[in-house]
């Protein structure tokens, strides 16, 4: 079986996930524009998948929006997104920049395009660094 490794952005929280990726999905809707602070969210989903927190469980804080199916969980001490167990554990959805091993698949889709932020237009063309310009 497959394993995966993640953790928070200040290491308080690691996880480990063993199984398949079932999807990938770069969702724009405004909740997880406002979630991320970014232009989409960028999840992995899994529908098998076993969660093992290896570190920091308890630095784990889950967020459901009110009257919506939105939630997220994050790390108490940097704010970092970290998996989140949906469905009564039979969905596991990983934000994939929480991966400490490399993600292999693919985005399978955009979801919510008709939300997409209105800078997000023609991203391609903007000048590119591989660091800070100087």
């Amino acid at each position: 079986m497959t394993q995966h490794s993640g953790s928070c952005l200040c290491g308080s929280v690691k996880y480990q996930l063993e199984g398949e990726f079932h999807n990938f999905f770069l969702c724009h809707c405004s909740y997880c524009q406002k979630g991320t602070g970014s232009a989409h969210a960028a999840n992995l989903f899994s529908k098998n998948a076993q969660l093992n927190w290896l570190q920091g469980q308890d630095k784990v804080t889950f967020y459901n929006l009110p009257e919506t199916r939105h939630g997220r969980s994050f790390c108490s001490t940097c704010g970092s997104p970290v998996p989140t167990s949906l469905g009564g554990g039979k969905l596991i959805m990983v934000p994939a920049g929480s991966m400490d091993s490399p993600v292999t698949i693919k985005p399978t889709a955009h979801l919510f395009i008709a939300s997409k932020a209105d800078w997000e237009q023609e991203l391609d063309q903007v000048h590119q660094f591989q660091g800070f310009p100087e």
